[in-house]
């Protein structure tokens, strides 16, 4: 799953919650979920982690993790 498809239905406030806890401005978020911008690895790890795999490493790179 993408980004985009784990925010729907999520809380008013989830999207600067989790870019609060993951250390990234609120526009970076939103670059992220709009595929504008790529995470770094560490990034994406992080968000596996905190989205409880919902949202896995390989789903954000696959160009690193097939």
């Amino acid at each position: 799953m993408d980004l985009q498809m784990y925010f729907e239905g999520k809380p008013r406030g989830s999207k600067a919650n989790l870019a609060r806890s993951l250390g990234i401005t609120k526009t970076w978020m939103g670059l992220l979920i709009s595929k504008r911008r790529i995470p770094s690895a560490e990034l994406a790890m992080e968000i596996e982690r905190q989205t409880g795999g919902e949202v896995t490493r390989q789903d954000l790179r696959p160009d690193l993790w097939t």
